[in-house]
């Protein structure tokens, strides 16, 4: 045995763990929080206090609760993962009842210290409860239909609960997850054929009950899709936001305008600067390099989540890793998409960047679980 090696042997169990957090992982999840400092700095004018403080604040919570998560060891998340998705569950039908209204959106319940949104706890809660289920499963009835009918059950319940918000990006986000799960879980793809098939259909039934007396989406998410389709067509109403958003994106060019140069956001022409559109605020600024280098550290987070499954043998472990991992993607994918005008505009926000305590509380939750899996993995 090497002197290295006593050494950390004699080191105390708890402090030991720490030694076996992933920090790579912590110090891309800093960095990308980072850019969401700067960039709330910017949109306030040098204000610190406004929107960079809070965040900050947040952030360092989200750390703490990440790392404290990531030293618990990953068995007894499994054996919490029903009761977590049973307490958002709990929580949404709590929002249906008694939540605040804001911005014509029933999202959010006022706790006095906190608004919380629940939808957002969903995200993780769902993805530990898919990974206990196909943890518990014989891998032989996977495939078989009434036990694929199981998860499916899990996923569309909560979804139609955020769907009568209404909150059609977050629903959308819990289907692509959960999905993501059975996927790797080892669902056979004929199941996911079928779904995009109903998937093919219901975009027409949509798009036919417009008008009807059994339209299955409000005005205000009809107009989303009209603009998302020709966004010129109502460039000072509907169409503006995207339009202003577009302005933002391609003004910066290669290298951007500079820091707080920006004129779509100090000028407020782009809408939402701080929350879902902060990432054409970054890009106005720093140019085409501050994007991809932003996209980069996001791709690096979803790299290291991957090695981590792949490392442990633990089969919770690695479901719960590549759904969270796959919860984070569709985070900044549906954002960038959206800002970029490749997908209609649905409120989601850029992850650890935009502005907003639920999202970034929920994320750091989630990448604990990634901590805990990789922390605790045979060695």
């Amino acid at each position: 045995m090497s002197y290295l090696e006593y050494s950390v042997k004699r080191v105390p169990a708890g402090f030991r763990k720490l030694l076996h957090i992933n920090w790579a992982l912590a110090v891309l999840l800093a960095a990308i929080a980072s850019v969401g400092f700067l960039m709330l700095y910017s949109v306030a004018d040098g204000d610190i206090d406004r929107w960079a403080e809070p965040q900050m604040e947040r952030f360092g919570l989200g750390l703490v609760v990440m790392l404290a998560i990531g030293l618990v060891p990953i068995w007894f998340w499994r054996n919490m993962a029903g009761v977590a998705y049973g307490v958002s569950l709990l929580l949404l039908i709590a929002v249906e009842l008694f939540g605040d209204v804001g911005m014509g959106a029933q999202r959010w319940l006022d706790l006095g210290f906190m608004r919380l949104q629940p939808s957002e706890l969903m995200k993780v809660a769902m993805v530990m409860m898919l990974a206990a289920y196909y943890d518990w499963l014989d891998v032989k009835r996977t495939s078989r239909p009434f036990w694929v009918l199981v998860p499916v059950f899990l996923i569309l319940l909560p979804t139609a609960l955020v769907l009568r918000q209404p909150d059609l990006g977050t629903s959308l986000m819990l289907v692509g997850s959960g999905v993501a799960v059975m996927l790797v879980a080892g669902v056979h793809w004929a199941y996911f054929a079928s779904v995009l098939a109903m998937g093919a259909g219901g975009v027409a039934t949509v798009l036919l009950s417009r008008g009807t007396e059994w339209q299955v989406l409000l005005d205000y998410q009809y107009r989303r899709i009209d603009t998302f389709l020709d966004p010129g067509s109502d460039p000072l109403g509907a169409g503006y936001h995207i339009s202003q958003a577009k302005i933002a994106l391609g003004s910066g060019g290669w290298a951007g305008k500079g820091f707080m140069q920006g004129t779509q956001s100090r000028l407020n022409f782009l809408p939402e600067k701080h929350t879902d559109f902060i990432f054409n605020t970054l890009t106005e600024e720093f140019g085409f390099i501050g994007g991809i280098s932003l996209l980069t550290l996001y791709s690096l987070v979803i790299v290291f989540c991957i090695i981590t499954a792949l490392r442990t043998k633990d089969r919770f472990a690695a479901l719960v890793t590549l759904g969270i991992a796959a919860t984070f993607f569709l985070y900044f994918g549906v954002n960038m998409a959206m800002v970029m005008g490749l997908a209609p505009v649905v409120g989601s926000p850029l992850p650890l960047v935009s502005y907003g305590g639920s999202a970034m509380l929920v994320l750091m939750i989630g990448f604990g679980l990634v901590q805990s899996a990789h922390v605790h993995r045979p060695r």
